[in-house]
């Protein structure tokens, strides 16, 4: 039985607040980290009204305007998925890469099992601030991606919309990868 291959998905997700379950994840945005312009995004309705202001400032939405316009977190849910398996197809494994992936992977997981039951993810997400650690010897500190940014001089920036965010961790995350594996000449 052969194996399956891995396909890196960044995920980026805006939310309005902390935690998932209190707060909403307001906007997905995605991307194949080896075809960046294979993506996804959507905005959700919020769950609920809680809202941290600086949250809200640092997005710019408005839970009232994603009320009436956003997609139920099912239906967002369901297109995710759909785009993941597509994505993946029959032979490859998603595997979720984030930037400070423990924040947008436990909304994400979150919002699958409670609208799904099932994340096409599994239990696990690849963090591209651990990577760079291990790749470069840093201090945690200096993993913000600013500090990335400094030393690997990314051509995009993030803007905390999560599409253009997801796009530019897997721009990280591929020069992360070119310093952290041998030269396969």
């Amino acid at each position: 039985m052969s194996q399956k291959h891995e396909i890196f998905l960044s995920v980026d997700v805006e939310t309005s607040g902390p935690i998932p379950g209190e707060y909403s994840m307001l906007t997905i945005g995605a991307c194949n980290v080896d075809n960046p312009e294979q993506v996804f995004s959507c905005a959700l309705k919020p769950i609920s009204l809680n809202a941290d202001p600086k949250a809200m400032e640092v997005t710019g939405l408005s839970l009232e305007k994603l009320a009436n316009e956003g997609l139920r977190p099912e239906v967002a849910m369901q297109q995710f998925r759909d785009w993941v398996a597509d994505v993946a197809g029959n032979d490859g494994t998603p595997v979720f890469v984030g930037l400070n992936a423990p924040f947008d992977w436990s909304f994400v997981n979150y919002y699958f099992h409670r609208y799904l039951q099932s994340n096409p993810f599994g239990f696990a997400a690849l963090d591209i601030k651990a990577l760079y650690m291990g790749a470069t010897g840093s201090s945690w500190a200096d993993t913000r991606s600013s500090q990335m940014a400094a030393r690997l001089h990314p051509k995009s920036r993030g803007d905390h919309q999560a599409l253009h965010d997801a796009q530019y961790q897997a721009e990280l995350f591929r020069l992360v990868r070119s310093i952290s594996q041998p030269s396969r000449g």
